[in-house]
C-alpha cells in the first residue's frame, strides 16, 4: 500500500498501532485461555477480543479508502481488494468442499481475513510490477 499521500500516510499512522493490538490481543487471550481456563462469559470475552482489532483494521481500510483524494490510486486498492476477495473466496468454497468430502481438516473462519488480506498484497505487487514494466512507475 502507498503511503505517499495524505490519506495514506494516515492509514500506515491507523494501521500498526492496530496490529499490535491484535498481537497483544491474541497473545493475552490465548495465555488468559490457557491459564485461567475460564468458563462463560469470560471465555467468550478473550474469545472474541482479538477480533476487535481486525474489526478496527477493517474500519482502518475504509477510511483510507473515503479519504483517498488520488482517484488512480483508489481504484488500484479496490482492485486489489476485489482480487483478494475473489482469492480468499476461492479457497474458502474449494476448502469447504475438500472438508466436507473429508479430505481436509476443518479450518477456523479466521483464515477467511488471512487470505483475503494475501490475495490483496499478491494483487498489489502485481499490478505494480505490471505498471512498471509498463513504464507507468506508478
Amino acid at each position: 500500500m502507498r503511503s505517499n499521500t495524505p490519506a495514506g500516510r494516515r492509514y500506515v499512522r491507523r494501521f500498526w498501532p492496530t496490529m499490535f493490538a491484535y498481537v497483544a490481543a491474541l497473545f493475552f487471550a490465548v495465555w488468559a485461555i490457557k491459564t485461567w481456563q475460564p468458563e462463560g462469559v469470560l471465555l467468550v470475552a478473550l474469545s472474541i477480543l482479538p477480533a476487535l482489532p481486525i474489526i478496527a483494521v477493517i474500519g482502518v481500510i475504509g477510511l483510507y479508502i473515503v479519504e483517498e483524494t488520488d482517484e488512480f490510486i483508489r481504484a488500484r486498492v479496490v482492485q486489489g481488494m476485489l482480487i483478494g476477495m475473489g482469492f480468499m473466496l476461492a479457497v474458502a468454497s474449494a476448502w469447504g468442499f475438500l472438508e466436507d468430502g473429508g479430505v481436509v481438516p476443518h479450518a477456523p473462519a479466521y483464515w477467511a481475513f488471512i487470505l483475503w488480506c494475501v490475495g490483496w498484497g499478491i494483487a498489489q505487487c502485481v499490478q505494480s510490477l505490471r505498471d512498471r514494466m509498463a513504464g507507468d512507475g506508478a
